[in-house]
């Protein structure tokens, strides 16, 4: 096999160029014609030609953000409802695509479903980008015949999670700046004013009170083994990393997550939210109750969570309903509990899944809200117990040195 580089027209006149494998130049030819594009120019690829290494090295250093996917998908959702063909949808989301790295696996995706796999299984291929829940509900859209719902829907998820992480980011920039302003003056304090006083109070032959002891053995030790020190963080926190990929590390950290002061609460609204809306967009699909429950469980995004879905999915599997397994997970309030039987017992599942999710929502909506007022207070103690320590470490040494120039 030859490497050929060509350019070649699609059937919207867009110039694509690129580089690929044939036994020659016909073949090459025959395959272009076979993927839709007209053939211009084909030459066999000698020598290293540094354009194409740079648009490769930009393809691998794009990363796909979530606005670029949630931008895809609302596009997708309507050139689907206006009734175009999958071809020329895809033409169209080829054209409009800035990121070179979506923009090549858009052309993948197109080359696998007119090769003739199905949509959801060419998007699968790809699971950097298109999660299981995204592949999910692409299949029950497509074995529903509502795609274009689908897109729509897994486009307001998408937009809902990018907007509350960045109203989360947005209510603690402000508590974030000021702790990294109170290390930052504290590593000065240590490493440049302290071992001043140090030198001063050592001529006096003056007691130091205990916080300048204190920040002086802080200093001391970061000077005599600063690099390790610094290794041994690095080391621990790459440990930590690799532990919290491990299922039990995720376990561990996911119910911490749950447990936190503030955060907490928030991060189990969120959960719910997302379990009833994903719940009762796969039930209004048709889709069966199990299959729906262990895809939900799949996309939980906090293990808790999906270990209490699978509690739910077991018992309904046994012919207990979706009741009583909520009720023995003790993750769900008695408000969604009681909505959900309802559901069950008039058929209305979906609507009552949707009304609980909306509940949520604003829940969320209002922890966020007042977010920076819940951190407040902890922020204070934080600040005001190391200005304490800071100014008893600096200025009790003062207050003993007057004492020493009395007796003197």
């Amino acid at each position: 096999m030859t490497a050929y580089r060509y350019k070649a027209r699609d059937t919207n006149g867009i110039l694509m160029t690129g580089v690929m494998e044939s036994s020659g130049r016909e073949a090459a030819a025959l395959q272009l014609d076979q993927l839709g594009y007209l053939p211009i120019r084909i030459d066999e690829a000698k020598g290293w030609d540094w354009r194409a290494s740079m648009k490769a090295f930009e393809t691998f250093t794009t990363r796909i953000s979530a606005e670029d996917l949630i931008i895809l998908t609302r596009q997708m959702a309507t050139l689907i409802t206006a009734g175009l063909s999958f071809v020329s949808v895809f033409d169209a989301l080829v054209e409009q695509t800035a990121n070179p790295k979506l923009k090549g696996i858009l052309i993948q995706v197109r080359q696998d479903v007119e090769g003739g796999m199905p949509f959801s299984d060419a998007l699968a291929k790809h699971p950097a980008v298109f999660d299981h829940l995204y592949v999910s509900m692409i299949r029950a859209g497509e074995a529903a015949g509502v795609l274009d719902e689908m897109l729509d829907r897994l486009a307001f998820l998408a937009e809902r999670d990018a907007d509350t992480r960045a109203r989360i980011t947005s209510a603690t920039r402000y508590p974030v700046i000021v702790v990294v302003a109170l290390v930052v003056a504290f590593s000065m304090l240590v490493t440049l004013v302290i071992p001043q006083f140090a030198k001063l109070y050592a001529n006096f032959h003056a007691a130091l009170p205990l916080p300048t002891r204190l920040m002086i053995g802080l200093n001391t030790m970061i000077q005599s083994y600063g690099v390790l020190i610094l290794a041994v963080l690095v080391a621990a926190a790459f440990g930590l990393r690799a532990y919290l990929k491990t299922p039990a590390g995720r376990a561990l950290w996911d119910g911490l997550k749950l447990r936190l002061p503030v955060f907490g609460p928030l991060f189990l609204k969120s959960a719910l939210s997302r379990f009833a809306r994903v719940f009762g967009t796969l039930n209004r699909c048709g889709l069966p109750a199990l299959q729906a429950l262990e895809i939900v469980a799949k996309t939980a995004g906090n293990v808790v969570v999906s270990r209490a879905i699978e509690t739910i999915q077991e018992g309904a599997r046994q012919g207990r309903g979706l009741v009583q397994p909520m009720k023995a997970s003790r993750l769900f309030p008695a408000g969604v509990i009681q909505m959900v039987a309802i559901g069950e017992e008039t058929g209305q599942l979906e609507p009552m899944l949707m009304k609980v999710s909306e509940y949520y929502d604003r829940e969320v909506d209002y922890a966020i809200k007042n977010l920076a007022t819940a951190i407040e207070p902890m922020l204070l103690v934080v600040i005001g117990g190391a200005v304490l320590f800071l100014a008893l470490a600096i200025f009790l040494p003062w207050w003993n040195l007057i004492h020493v120039f009395k007796g003197g």
